[in-house]
């Protein structure tokens, strides 16, 4: 097509085009950041449902440890009763006291309630 026209007409007319075509207009640079923040939002809210099972499990593995100590604690030389949170740590039955959970003896059987956090703060196995 440009045979014709002598050399720096033909340089002249072939640079605009090519530099025109050389970068992303404005309308798909926007089309890239709507999917960039479309799929950003998706990873968002699926990571916080991750972690909400992951707080109900922690809770019902600490109840669990603690049920399993006070039966250990029970079938050992403690003449048959039930031991509270100190008791349970004092004896080597856990290793530390639950931040999440009070245990106490109730007559011949024994409760595991929800602890009240210090400061206001709510428990999360409430």
């Amino acid at each position: 097509m440009f045979r014709y026209l002598p050399g720096k007409l033909r340089r002249r007319m072939r640079v605009p085009n090519e530099t025109a075509e050389a970068g992303f207009t404005l309308i798909e640079l926007l089309v890239v950041i709507v999917i960039l923040g479309v799929l950003s939002a998706i990873v968002v809210f699926s990571v916080r449902g991750i972690n909400d099972k992951g707080q109900t499990s922690a809770c019902k593995t600490d109840k669990s440890t603690i049920q399993t100590a006070e039966e250990a604690y029970f079938a050992s030389d403690n003449r048959g009763v039930y031991g509270t949170m100190d008791d349970l740590v004092k004896q080597g039955f856990l290793s530390t006291a639950s931040s999440w959970y009070d245990a106490k003896p109730n007559g011949a059987t024994y409760d595991i309630t929800p602890a009240v956090l210090p400061g206001g703060q709510s428990n999360p196995c409430s």
